[in-house]
């Protein structure tokens, strides 16, 4: 569905009302021009003086007289031609015309009293010469320059032929953008003109440059840098478009280039603006434009990067406008898609850092103790939660350490699969669930029993999962009756040596329904400290399990010591879990 309303006849209309009456001031403008531009060549013929000073004498007449210059142009008549005057023409001037595959002529200098050069004879003309406002070979023979072609005063051509006369160097101008001016018409065109001297007088010739020649240079670049080209003639209205601007701008081949005055009627309403903006820097400021719009193509809206220039005559009117236009419809759409996904990355960024200060704020409520010692029967323990380096890998340990109504010591830890809040929420279902649970009396194996059970009922939607050592500590035994479902085993450093205790090994909880758990019991002695902990201090990126297992027990061993605490800062700093990824947990319990 379009997302930009319907054109209006009011909006379309009224920007291409002000396009239309700026082309039309301009014309207006130009035709004024092209009065003055005749009237002087005419003065200059008649007086036989430069281009320069008959359009000083004009503005003396008007000066004189209180007219407007114009008024006063427009009654300057046009002097009787000069008959064609029967002029021998040497045989080599007539050989060396043919020769000239373009129009041409030979010219030979008029002279003023003080032997200025101030205009051309035209002595012959080659068989393919024709003027820019269409007049033969055989009528421009024996007549005066200005008088059939008073476009080479304004455009400079009359200077560049009087310096080549008097010079000898030869001019080549391409391409040339020419406006005659005759019967106060004006005949623009694009010329390709070169002048040389030839004994005592001059060989010109110019060639207008086809519609092939002008698109063809910038078809070859559009197909290249998928380019358009386009030329506005101002004074004959004419067109040229390369094939990539009919594409560009969802027009038939058939129905021809558009106008420039109905460019506003295509263009997106809320684009229109910034279209009148750039017909006015063309045509009142005479600047060239680099600007952005839309328009309403038949496949949709499509996004055009536009340069436009005025081509200026030597009286700085504009002549013609150039454009090269690129669509940019697919970056424009890469730039909204890239848009949008910074968005959601905020978003998400933005919904990361929320669900990090909830589970923060959950893990400080569970946990409110993060490191210190527990005084508990038989037993000293000491206890350290790290959350990891990354907020967003900030996980589910927990551990539990507390007399229980018996007279045993409660010691369990574990690990929620997982990080963030969903981590967070199963590991308050594990500590909370077991908390309560071990009221009950039950042994290890039968409490882990009942945890897994809760954990797969409670979370029937998704697959939950995680780990944990629980076990009893019997003071008057002093033994220590644990299970571990899926957890690493623990570390008993006894007499200043670590060792593994291995024991009955179950499925990590959440897994499976239905799951038993064995128990095993460890008998233990006076010093001795039961190292329990998390993953995190063992699992480093690019090292498998069992290499962190044997790194934790070399340390373990050379940090044996009578305070918990300290052994636990001792192991942290051998192992690096200061910096650690992932989440550390550890509980060193001493015997008593």
């Amino acid at each position: 569905m379009n997302r930009y309303p319907p054109f209006t006849r009011f909006e379309t209309g009224a920007a291409s009302a002000r396009v239309r009456e700026q082309l039309a001031r301009l014309r207006h403008h130009r035709r004024s021009e092209a009065i003055l531009d005749e009237a002087t060549a005419r003065l200059a013929t008649e007086l036989n003086i430069r281009p320069g000073e008959a359009a000083e004498q004009l503005a003396r007449m008007a000066h004189h007289s209180g007219l407007d210059v114009i008024e006063v142009a427009k009654g300057i008549e046009r002097p009787p031609e000069e008959p064609a005057q029967a002029l021998e023409v040497p045989a080599w001037v007539r050989g060396m015309l043919e020769a000239v595959h373009a129009s041409a002529l030979y010219l030979t200098p008029i002279k003023d009293s003080l032997g200025r050069v101030v205009d051309f004879r035209i002595l012959a003309a080659n068989r393919h010469a024709r003027t820019v406002s269409g007049r033969p070979a055989g009528e421009l023979a024996g007549c005066r320059l200005l008088a059939v072609t008073p476009g080479v005063a304004s455009s400079g051509l009359l200077d560049d032929y009087i310096a080549v006369y008097e010079t000898g160097v030869s001019v080549h101008r391409e391409p040339l953008e020419y406006v005659e001016v005759l019967d106060y018409l004006l005949w623009p065109a694009t010329l390709s003109v070169r002048a040389s001297r030839v004994n005592h007088g001059l060989l010109v010739s110019w060639r207008a440059l086809d519609d092939e020649e002008l698109v063809s240079g910038w078809d070859r670049a559009q197909r290249l840098a998928e380019l358009g080209w386009g030329e506005w003639n101002l004074a004959t209205e004419r067109t040229l478009w390369t094939p990539a601007m009919y594409e560009m701008f969802g027009r038939d081949r058939d129905d021809g280039p558009m106008p420039l005055d109905e460019l506003p009627g295509i263009v997106v309403p809320e684009d229109l603006p910034i279209v009148e903006d750039m017909m006015h820097s063309l045509l009142e400021f005479r600047e060239a434009v680099e600007t952005e719009f839309r328009i309403q193509h038949r496949h949709g809206v499509r996004h055009l990067s536009v340069f436009s220039e005025p081509i200026l005559d030597t009286d700085g009117l504009p002549v013609k406008v150039r454009c090269l236009a690129q669509d940019v419809t697919k970056n424009r759409r890469r730039e909204r898609a890239l848009a949008v996904a910074h968005e959601q990355a905020h978003w998400q960024r933005q919904r990361a850092e929320e669900e990090h200060r909830i589970t923060v704020q959950l893990q400080n409520t569970i946990m409110p103790m993060r490191r210190g010692l527990v005084h508990l029967p038989g037993l000293t323990v000491g206890v350290r939660y790290l959350p990891g380096e990354e907020l967003a890998r900030l996980g589910g340990d927990w551990f539990k350490a507390r007399l229980i109504p018996d007279g045993r010591v409660l010691l369990a830890i574990g690990d929620a699969m997982g990080h963030g809040l969903t981590a967070a929420s199963i590991m308050l279902q594990m500590r909370s669930g077991l908390g309560g649970l071990a009221y009950t009396g039950a042994d290890a194996g039968r409490l882990t029993t009942w945890l897994n059970d809760l954990i797969v009922h409670a979370n029937e939607a998704v697959t939950v999962t995680g780990t944990a050592i629980v076990g009893h500590f019997d003071p008057k035994e002093r033994t220590y009756a644990w299970t571990n479902a899926g957890h690493p085993a623990p570390v008993l450093i006894r007499g200043g040596s670590a060792t593994l205790v291995e024991g009955a090994s179950g499925m990590m909880l959440g897994a499976f329904d239905a799951t038993e758990y064995g128990l095993t019991t460890t008998r233990l002695e006076p010093g001795d400290v039961l190292l329990l902990y998390t993953d995190g201090i063992v699992e480093r990126r690019g090292q498998d399990l069992e290499t962190g297992m044997e790194a934790l027990v070399q340390a373990a061993h050379m940090c044996a010591g009578d305070d918990p605490e300290e052994l636990i800062g001792c192991l942290l700093k051998r192992l690096g879990g200061e910096n650690a990824e992932d989440d550390i947990c550890l509980l060193a319990a001493k015997v008593l």
